[in-house]
């Protein structure tokens, strides 16, 4: 538990993002929001067959209480669509299962829309980060169907980065998403020739040359 500062991994990726778009003023407007919240153990902390109701309606059973970061992004994603932004790109320390599929080299990066994707990747290049797309066919989606609620927040433990992305493409619905899962690149156990042990930054000039071009 000592180390779980690195969930919020994401959340340091965008403000650092953000201050480094706030200084270059390319001409675009770019929105952050924050999903700050505090995951603790109590009487009322959710089970396993709770039913939620999301922000924007959907009904969530609790198969998998460590599926909770999902929760709050679906929200952040509903809240962003709400308030007019037109293109939405997450990151999160999501999923375990994305270090069982890449190893600690390569983020996860999923993508509902190609020419967004293709904007990404080409800023992704530039600025030198390691991310591998993963796919978001519609087959994965039966494994998020529930009896009881519109869907499950976690599906089969195959396959489980690509079912976190599938649930968070529910609540991006049509709007252009990215989706970045940083679990297992953004802490460095161990200092390297280029980056120091702890938190990596992973996706933070990505993110700003994908804006930079944009504002281009």
């Amino acid at each position: 538990m000592e180390k779980m500062k690195y969930d919020m991994a994401g959340a340091a990726t965008m403000i650092g993002a953000m201050r480094a778009i706030a200084l270059l003023k390319p001409k675009v407007k770019v929105t952050a929001i924050i999903l700050a919240t505090e995951n603790m153990p109590s009487g009322k902390a959710q089970k396993p067959g709770d039913v939620q109701i999301a922000m924007s309606g959907k009904s969530i059973e609790i198969i998998n209480t460590d599926a909770e970061g999902r929760l709050i992004l679906a929200d952040g994603l509903c809240y962003a669509r709400q308030i007019g932004c037109t293109h939405l790109v997450d990151a999160a320390t999501l999923t375990g299962a994305v270090v069982v599929a890449l190893g600690y080299v390569n983020a996860g990066i999923f993508a509902s829309d190609d020419e967004m994707y293709e904007r990404f990747a080409s800023a992704n290049q530039q600025a030198g980060e390691k991310m591998w797309r993963l796919p978001l066919d519609d087959e994965y989606k039966e494994n998020l169907k529930s009896n009881i609620a519109d869907m499950v927040n976690a599906g089969s433990r195959y396959g489980g980065a690509i079912f976190a992305a599938m649930f968070l493409k529910e609540f991006a619905e049509d709007t252009p998403w990215v989706h970045l899962d940083i679990a297992g690149t953004a802490w460095m156990e161990e200092n390297k020739p280029w980056i120091a042990k702890g938190p990596s930054g992973i996706a933070l000039r990505s993110l700003v040359e994908f804006v930079k071009g944009w504002g281009a």
